[in-house]
C-alpha cells in the first residue's frame, strides 16, 4: 500500500483521511474519504461557482476536522449564523457555542474576513505609476542595482501606466545577453499588458545603443503593435545612468523603420567592441 501511494500522489490523494486515529494504536475507515476527495477535486477543477453555501463551508471545514463528516455541522452553522457570510463574521466564543465547534474550526472560520481584506488590499495597493522617461529612468535603475552581468527585463504597465509586472528575461555575461523577440512577445501577451518598457544594461557604462539593440527594439514594436500593445520606451542602464530610446528620439526611429515580425533571429547584444554602435 505504501508503495503504490508514493508512486500515485492522485491514489494517495483518493485516500486522504481513510485512516482516522482513534485511541492507542487504534485505527477505523472513515468512510467518507472518497466524498472529501470528490468535493477537493470538484474546487480544483470548477472553482466555487456551482458550489452551494453548505459546499463551500463543508469544505473548509474539512482542514478543520479532518476525520469526521462535517456536512451536517456546515447546515448546522447556516442555520444558526443565517448565511455564510454570517457564519464568517461570527465571533469566536459564537462558534464554539455550536456543537462540534472546537477552538481550532473557530479560529479557522472566523480569519476568513480578514484573509479576504488583507488579499484585497494586497491586490490593489498603490503601483509604480511611470507617466514620463525619467520616472522610467530613475525606476529601471533600480531594477540593476547591484548586477555585474548583463540582464534583459520586461515591465509591463497597465492602462493608467502602473507597473503591472516586471518579468526578468535573460541574464548573461559581464559583456552580453542573448535575448530572443518571440520570448519577449510571448512575456508580454502572458500578462496582457497594455504598455511595455524594454530594459536591459551595460556594467561597463557605455550607454549607447548598438544596431543590434535598435533591431530588436524595431521588431518587438512592429509585432506588438499588430495586438495593440505599446512599446513605451527601450531603456539602457551603466553604472548608475540611463538612455532612453524615448527621450533621444530613437524609439521614433524605430518605430518609422520596415520590420519583419516573422524573423526570429537572435539578437546577442555584445559589449565586447564599439563598432556597431550608433552615436
Amino acid at each position: 500500500m505504501k508503495k503504490k501511494e508514493a508512486e500515485n500522489p492522485e491514489f494517495a490523494g483518493v485516500l486522504e483521511g481513510l485512516i482516522e486515529e482513534t485511541t492507542g494504536k487504534e485505527k477505523k475507515l472513515n468512510l467518507h474519504a472518497g466524498h472529501r476527495h470528490r468535493v477537493k477535486q470538484r474546487f480544483v477543477e470548477e472553482g466555487l461557482k456551482n458550489f452551494h453555501d453548505h459546499q463551500v463551508l463543508e469544505l473548509l471545514l474539512f482542514y478543520a476536522q479532518p476525520y469526521k463528516d462535517v456536512n451536517e455541522l456546515a447546515h448546522l452553522l447556516l442555520l444558526k449564523f443565517g448565511s455564510l457570510s454570517g457564519v464568517f463574521e461570527a465571533s469566536v466564543s459564537d462558534l464554539m457555542k455550536v456543537k462540534g465547534v472546537g477552538y481550532n474550526t473557530a479560529v479557522l472560520l472566523s480569519l476568513v474576513p480578514d484573509i479576504v481584506n488583507r488579499y484585497q488590499r494586497d491586490k490593489w495597493q498603490e503601483k509604480e505609476i511611470l507617466t514620463d522617461s525619467t520616472k522610467m529612468g530613475q525606476y529601471v535603475i533600480s531594477l540593476f542595482a547591484g548586477r555585474v552581468n548583463e540582464a534583459f527585463y520586461l515591465i509591463c504597465l497597465d492602462g493608467q501606466r502602473r507597473v503591472k509586472s516586471v518579468q526578468l528575461i535573460a541574464e548573461g555575461s559581464s559583456n552580453e545577453v542573448i535575448v530572443y523577440p518571440r520570448v519577449l512577445v510571448e512575456a508580454a501577451i502572458r500578462v496582457q499588458g497594455k504598455n511595455i518598457i524594454l530594459a536591459h544594461n551595460h556594467p561597463s557604462g557605455m550607454l549607447r545603443p548598438s544596431n543590434r539593440d535598435i533591431e530588436l527594439t524595431k521588431q518587438v514594436i512592429a509585432i506588438l503593435k499588430a495586438i495593440s500593445v505599446t512599446v513605451l520606451d527601450h531603456i539602457i542602464v551603466g553604472k548608475g545612468r540611463y538612455y532612453s530610446f524615448a527621450e533621444t528620439g530613437a524609439l521614433v526611429f524605430c518605430e518609422n523603420l520596415m520590420a519583419n515580425p516573422a524573423d526570429e533571429k537572435r539578437f546577442t547584444f555584445s559589449r565586447k567592441t564599439d563598432k556597431d554602435r550608433t552615436d
